[in-house]
């Protein structure tokens, strides 16, 4: 059966080879368009002398950052700007203006497409997730590692958590002969801060620097999270994962507004992005539309319900092959020591 799904699975990307073509004139076209919106967007939070207008062109910003970031991730995974060394340089001072070192996303975000879902395995380039037999054998200090990693506040402030203390601060640690960069990316940013506080004022700053950052970084580790976690996935150990499945199954498809779709560069698109990384992320609809086999995945979306839902998501059970939350994991415990307790 696994070789079986094998063959299915290599055939199936083969099918997706067409769509992994760069349309070189579309990439810079995009590419110039959304710069102009960045810009645009920019200069009303720097200069406009309505405190309201400012936070609103602040937010666009943001979003429009989360865009800018799928150039750079598509860059480092060969998708665009392929022949092109102005582009390549662009999106290497771009990693640095996003607070993603381009040496340590590269590292830390292959490892996650080889391995995606693929239990039991290191949780690098991605939130952990462990059975409920592993949180039982887990120390207290581990334990409160986990639950720090998988929290509600620890995602959406990944400003904070996943990208200045991850990507920079905890990578610079373990590395700093190769991720120098990290440090000097964070460097910049705070200069940015400053300069801007300093000619514009304090909110200024606020508004054209550091809120911009915090709502993309916030977005962009809320998507990561949720296009990994979600209600229906299947999750398999090492011994029975497949590059495939781990595509089709252990990945979603986020619906949201056509707005919000260019915004986030189609990266709703996920399970498509992970069967091919070479596909640009202006072609993944294209290819879901052509291949039947990709117009079934799992669905998510930004209702405050499925929000909410998919964050109390903590646990893989083993037995009932789901996500489980920490109360289910409370009510199986408690249901496992009732006939012990009644002994």
């Amino acid at each position: 059966m696994k070789s079986d799904e094998r063959r299915a699975g290599a055939a199936l990307i083969r099918q997706s080879k067409p769509f992994s073509e760069e349309d070189a004139s579309t990439t810079w076209r995009l590419w110039a368009s959304t710069v102009a919106v960045w810009a645009a967007s920019l200069l009303v939070t720097l200069f406009s002398p309505f405190w309201p207008v400012q936070l609103l062109a602040s937010v666009v910003l943001g979003l429009t950052i989360v865009r800018m970031f799928i150039f750079f991730h598509d860059y480092k995974h060969g998708a665009v700007f392929r022949d092109s060394k102005v582009g390549g340089m662009m999106m290497d001072l771009l990693g640095w203006y996003v607070l993603v070192p381009p040496q340590v996303w590269r590292e830390t975000h292959d490892y996650h497409h080889r391995n995606n879902a693929r239990m039991v395995g290191a949780s690098i380039g991605s939130y952990p997730t462990v059975t409920t037999k592993m949180w039982r054998m887990m120390t207290p200090t581990q334990r409160r590692w986990y639950s720090f990693a998988r929290h509600p506040l620890t995602i959406f402030g990944g400003y904070f958590t996943v990208f200045i203390g991850g990507m920079i601060t905890a990578s610079f640690l373990r590395s700093p002969k190769e991720n120098w960069d990290g440090p000097l990316a964070l460097l910049a940013h705070f200069a940015m801060l400053g300069i801007v506080g300093y000619f514009l004022g304090p909110f200024t700053a606020f508004a054209a620097v550091f809120l911009p950052l915090f709502i993309a970084c916030g977005a962009g580790s809320y998507l990561f999270y949720a296009q990994h976690n979600f209600h229906g996935i299947e999750l398999r150990d090492r011994r029975s994962w497949t590059y495939h499945h781990a595509a089709l199954r252990c990945s979603s498809m986020f619906d949201m507004p056509a707005v919000m779709h260019w915004f986030t560069g189609n990266i709703g698109y996920h399970h498509v992005h992970h069967l091919n990384h070479k596909i640009p992320f202006y072609r993944l609809p294209e290819a879901m539309d052509a291949i039947p086999e990709l117009q079934n995945p799992h669905r998510t979306n930004w209702s405050p319900s499925e929000v909410w839902g998919l964050l109390q998501l903590k646990l893989w059970d083993q037995d009932s092959e789901r996500l489980i939350t920490w109360a289910e994991h409370a009510e199986m415990v408690n249901n496992q020591q009732r006939p012990a307790a009644a002994k």
